[in-house]
């Protein structure tokens, strides 16, 4: 099911509500983030390729969740603090959402996305096209450095 987040309304860290249609033309990769979860250090390797491809058009973009084994319990400062200090993150970091369950925006609508259903656990990607379609679906344990899905964000920067 070809799913379009561009009408999608989120809450940035500040509180102001934007569209995802903000970032139309730019190739995102949305991630459900944890604080305090096994798969935590994904923030360095995340990092690393919005720092690779920023300047192409790509942007990460960070959507803290409690949902998953209470792994983000933080407050957004405390959680904006631990992610550049421990791993040198400066892409977007969002308010907190549901991503599974009673969910929020963006997951809502992300989670319409083949495969349909709630998110697995903490760090799964989802790929946006410039058009703001959803393009593909990482699990939690793909690395953002697995080739496949360094390939899918070039093939997107590229189309």
């Amino acid at each position: 099911m070809l799913v379009n987040v561009s009408d999608t309304l989120v809450e940035a860290s500040d509180g102001e509500k934007r569209k995802l249609g903000f970032y139309s033309g730019k190739v995102l990769l949305i991630v459900n983030v944890a604080s305090l979860c096994g798969n935590t250090p994904q923030y360095a390797d995340l990092q690393s390729l919005h720092n690779k491809y920023k300047d192409r058009g790509f942007a990460v973009l960070g959507f803290p969740c409690n949902d998953f084994g209470e792994q983000e319990p933080g407050t957004i400062p405390e959680i904006k603090e631990f992610c550049s200090t421990k791993y040198g993150v400066d892409f977007e970091i969002f308010n907190k959402v549901h991503a599974k369950g009673n969910t929020t925006e963006p997951y809502i609508t992300l989670n319409k996305s083949d495969p349909q259903g709630d998110v697995s656990w903490n760090f799964e990607k989802f790929l946006i096209g410039k058009d703001s379609n959803v393009i593909a679906r990482f699990q939690p344990n793909i690395s953002p450095n697995n080739e496949e899905l360094i390939a899918a964000i070039e093939m997107a920067l590229d189309s």
